[in-house]
């Protein structure tokens, strides 16, 4: 048989994929040492990066920020492609807007004064026994913060009807929870381990979203790739694999040698390769040990599969809101978009709670104008809430929000005591003409947003979830025959678009490190 060259199948074209790629082409483009083939099961190029238009401004389906423009890989490239400057209005374009008005359930007034105590519940907790969650250390500052305190806080509130010192406090505590509910993906705090979360590192610098759109980075990740490469509607079904050497007699291909890795696809084709790099999310990995849906055969070795099942994998949502075109503030002296809201629900099982309000709004902390003078509003939604949303109906989203909104602002906005120059003055009512929403939890090709650390697993399983498969060097089958990518397989940047970045071009390294090494 004639010796051929190796192929590299990449499965999946997001971040990590398209990365990989990338390097791979750049640096075989010279020396024509391998094959390769992007295979992609959706229709689209970006993975979990997804830019669409909305309202007439440019929004994100999915990932939205650079964290960190010191040293961040995917700042460069928006620098380079020159990303970052756009005519059209675009997502969180004046940064992160201004500190958003606090507004309590049927509330007559705002006390952004409340907010400051949060920030103190990290020093209080510091101070007490080692947590084993992020949820219970949060909360051990919390009740530090009360014990401290004195009788005030069961005293009732004026201008908040109910509403005591303590549990407007609670109710605040609450507003922070879910935002790092949003920024975890974790649908409980106390299923966030504590310990871990310390070693996840943030770059210096702002944080900033991309001007052009986050699908600018792929798309010049993927243009210096030939056509063809990257191949859409190919989702893969099986990834038959050799632990040990098993020489298949039919794994010939025109005549030459066979090729230790056999992809099945959907529509019943095959393919074989020598490597391949699977960037599939860790949902998707998740679904495939958990429902033994074959999709490696031979399973994955048990500290493969069990690192799988440890970690963590959340779902947030983002909902877009439109306001009316026929939404006009009353007070022709009044100025300004929609404000920046920061609601405090009362707790779900409280009899004092709006019972109109859905439970799926009540874990929403935050809704606000995607921009300054926007008539588009956001709000994000992580767990079970985030679920909930994706089998809702837009009338029932709109009903759902505008019902929440009046109950929030009907005593503000009839308040004789207001002043013209308050953010609600001439506001009648609010009114949505259309939403749009993501959907991350139920689309089988993500089945979820991006991972974090659980209780009970450890960045160790970071590293576990890196490990090429044969793991043992000394069989006689041939090496580097799966190899992973994705941010869930990066030890301190994952969750983020540059982990998936990195960890496409360490698996990258790994193949060309490999191949130097034998002198191709």
């Amino acid at each position: 048989m004639v010796l051929k060259k190796p192929r590299i199948v990449i499965i999946g074209a997001g971040m990590a994929g398209l990365t990989a790629a990338n390097k791979l082409h750049t640096m075989n483009a010279s020396k024509d040492m391998f094959e390769l083939c992007v295979v992609e099961g959706g229709t689209r190029i970006g993975g979990r990066i997804n830019t669409s238009e909305f309202g007439g401004d440019k929004v994100e389906m999915g990932a939205t920020w650079i964290h960190g423009i010191g040293g961040s890989p995917i700042h460069k490239i928006a620098q380079q492609i020159h990303s970052l400057e756009s005519d059209q209005p675009w997502e969180c374009m004046d940064g992160n807007l201004d500190e958003p008005t606090t507004i309590a359930e049927v509330s007559d007034t705002e006390r952004n004064e409340h907010c400051s105590y949060y920030h103190k519940l990290a020093a209080k907790a510091s101070n007490m026994s080692v947590a084993t969650s992020v949820g219970s250390f949060l909360r051990q500052g919390l009740d530090a913060y009360w014990s401290s305190g004195s009788k005030e806080q069961e005293e009732d509130l004026k201008g908040y009807g109910k509403w005591s010192r303590k549990l407007l406090e609670e109710g605040i505590f609450a507003v922070h929870e879910n935002i790092q509910r949003t920024y975890t993906s974790a649908g409980d705090l106390l299923s966030l381990d504590y310990r871990a979360e310390s070693e996840y590192q943030m770059f210096p610098g702002e944080e900033i979203t991309i001007a052009k759109g986050y699908l600018s980075i792929i798309e010049s990740l993927a243009s210096v790739l030939p056509p063809g490469t990257v191949q859409l509607g190919r989702k893969v079904t099986k990834i038959e694999w050799q632990p040990e050497r098993n020489h298949d007699p039919m794994n010939v291909e025109n005549g030459y040698c066979s090729r230790p890795v056999k992809l099945h696809f959907y529509d019943g084709s095959v393919m074989y390769a020598d490597h391949v790099i699977v960037t599939v999310s860790l949902g998707v990995l998740k679904d495939a040990i958990h429902h033994d849906s074959g999709m490696f055969y031979p399973p994955l070795p048990s500290f493969k599969a069990e690192a799988i099942s440890r970690l963590g994998f959340g779902v947030v949502n983002k909902l877009f809101m439109q306001l009316s075109p026929t939404h006009e503030r009353k007070d022709e002296h009044s100025r300004g978009c929609f404000p920046s809201l920061q609601m405090v629900f009362h707790s779900p099982h409280s009899e004092m709670r709006h019972k109109e309000i859905p439970w799926w709004m009540r874990k929403t902390a935050t809704l606000c104008p995607i921009h300054n003078n926007s008539s588009v509003l956001l709000s994000w939604f992580a767990g079970e809430e985030a679920l909930a949303l994706e089998s809702l109906k837009d009338e029932e989203i709109i009903h759902g929000v505008s019902t929440t909104l009046s109950t929030f602002l009907s005593h503000k906005l009839h308040n004789e005591n207001v002043s013209s120059e308050d953010k609600f003055h001439g506001y009648d009512e609010v009114k949505l003409s259309k939403v749009l929403k993501t959907q991350w939890g139920t689309d089988p090709l993500f089945l979820g947003s991006y991972s974090y650390v659980s209780m009970g697993s450890s960045g160790d399983d970071l590293d576990l979830m890196a490990e090429p498969l044969p793991k043992d060097k000394s069989l006689a089958s041939p090496p580097l025959q799966i190899l992973f990518a994705g941010e869930a397989t990066h030890r301190t940047h994952y969750s983020t678009t540059h982990g998936a970045y990195f960890s496409g071009h360490r698996e990258a390294n790994r193949l060309l490190q490999y191949y130097h090494c034998l002198g191709i």
